[in-house]
């Protein structure tokens, strides 16, 4: 085999890695967003429809800071594997940054939305109700966790009460086994006694995952869902 001819297969070759590297950060950077998008809106319309056939609730009582603490929401039924049952906003991510909330935290299901650990609490109730979503990829739900800060809002509904959650610190940075975060009582958070808790967790770095970040919240306040939107998205 002549030199030419070497030098110009492995040129071929070259070419063709390439290609095949501009197609791939293609679909990482364009093409899971738009399935994601199509999942995501899926889901939406999905609850949307949901909660329309359903009565809507009582009002809630108050927030726990500012009267006595409301009692636990009824004990809701497993919810469906991999289906939606919640909506959850963070106003600190912009106007329009809202996402569903699955059953799980399969990779399937975290193409489609956030994930709920299993076993953990429903919104508003005691415990901890703990959440996953990719940094990137798929929507990049968490693009922006390291801006969360102490005092930022955290909205969850689930079409008849809204929870409104406050963050208490900083993202805090572990590792994929520190399950301990997402306890009833998350150990390393700062909480020392049951409550009602909220755990976001995601990959770290930003386009890896050796790592996790995570952000604790506590419950802060409580509306009936056919009041409208809670002032704290305007917070």
């Amino acid at each position: 085999m002549s030199v030419r001819l070497v030098v110009r297969t492995f040129s071929e070759l070259c070419i063709t890695a390439g290609v095949l590297i501009i197609l791939f950060v293609v679909y990482v950077l364009f093409w899971t967003g738009v399935k994601a998008a199509g999942a995501t809106e899926s889901q939406i319309d999905t609850l949307q429809s949901q909660w329309a056939r359903e009565p809507v609730s009582t009002p809630a009582v108050p927030a726990p800071s500012a009267s006595p603490a409301p009692a636990d929401p009824p004990a809701p039924k497993a919810y469906p594997d991999g289906k939606p049952f919640a909506m959850l906003y963070i106003p600190r991510f912009g106007k329009g940054w809202e996402w569903p909330v699955l059953e799980n935290t399969e990779v399937r299901t975290l193409q489609k939305g956030l994930g709920h650990y299993r076993g953990t609490a429903a919104p508003g109730a005691t415990g901890n109700f703990a959440v996953a979503g990719h940094r990137r990829t798929y929507g990049d739900p968490f693009k922006d966790f390291p801006k969360l800060r102490p005092g930022d809002a955290v909205l969850v509904t689930d079409g008849t009460t809204w929870f409104t959650y406050r963050i208490d610190r900083r993202p805090y940075r572990t590792v994929p086994g520190d399950v301990g975060v997402i306890d009833p009582v998350p150990r390393k958070s700062g909480f020392d006694g049951p409550g009602r808790y909220l755990t976001l967790t995601t990959c770290d770095p930003e386009w890896g995952s050796s790592h996790r970040l995570i952000v604790w919240a506590h419950l802060d306040a409580t509306a009936p869902a056919a009041g409208g939107r809670p002032e704290a998205f305007h917070s």
